[in-house]
């Protein structure tokens, strides 16, 4: 394969998704777990995999591969004292809510809009937000607040989503200017790079 026959929108979509990859590394790395470390890209990659790619597998997988292979580096190098096994409990949770982000990418910004990019930004955090905490609960995660797992009840549960607020705060404000970076940027450099390539 020659250098011609490269398809820079696709590499440039998939230097997105590495950028999006080394940030969420970089700001995971917090040893003390905070808030803060929610901040990251990984929302606006999966609805930038979602909305960007023509073939739907690659829609999943190049934003899948990303996201597993920061959290190996994240639970085996930064936090290997909450790894169970190469990751971490209730991980196929955070994999499920991100499959979803992934769809809701499809299926929300199929035409690229300020309003459909903030949509389906909301959308996908609280969908994140109701899916990973709904696998932090039933997986038997310990409360912070008691060092006991949670409870297998209602009161379990609830108590469950109101200590993850805070982190859904950030979830939420990094998936709307991580969207709005990525699809105004990656907007912009093709715009820039069009006439080169006519």
């Amino acid at each position: 394969m020659s250098l011609k026959n490269l398809n820079p929108r696709l590499g440039l979509m998939l230097l997105f998704i590495l950028v999006a990859g080394i940030i969420r590394v970089v700001l995971g790395a917090d040893s003390n777990m905070s808030p803060i470390a929610m901040f990251t890209p990984v929302g606006a990659m999966a609805l930038f995999g979602g909305a960007s790619f023509s073939q739907k597998w690659k829609s999943y997988a190049f934003p899948l591969l990303t996201l597993f292979i920061s959290d190996i580096i994240l639970m085996q190098v930064f936090h290997k004292e909450y790894a169970s096994g190469l990751l971490y409990k209730g991980w196929m949770w955070n994999y499920v809510s991100f499959v979803l982000m992934v769809l809701i990418g499809q299926v929300m910004i199929q035409k690229i809009s300020v309003g459909r990019i903030v949509l389906a930004s909301v959308a996908a955090a609280f969908l994140h937000f109701l899916v990973s905490n709904f696998g932090v609960w039933v997986s038997g995660s310990t409360d912070i607040t008691t060092g006991l797992p949670f409870t297998r009840d209602i009161a379990g549960l609830t108590k469950c989503y109101i200590l993850a607020i805070p982190y859904m705060q950030y979830t939420l404000i990094g998936t709307l200017i991580y969207s709005a970076i990525f699809f105004g940027g990656f907007e912009l450099v093709q715009r820039r790079l069009r006439p080169a390539h006519q």
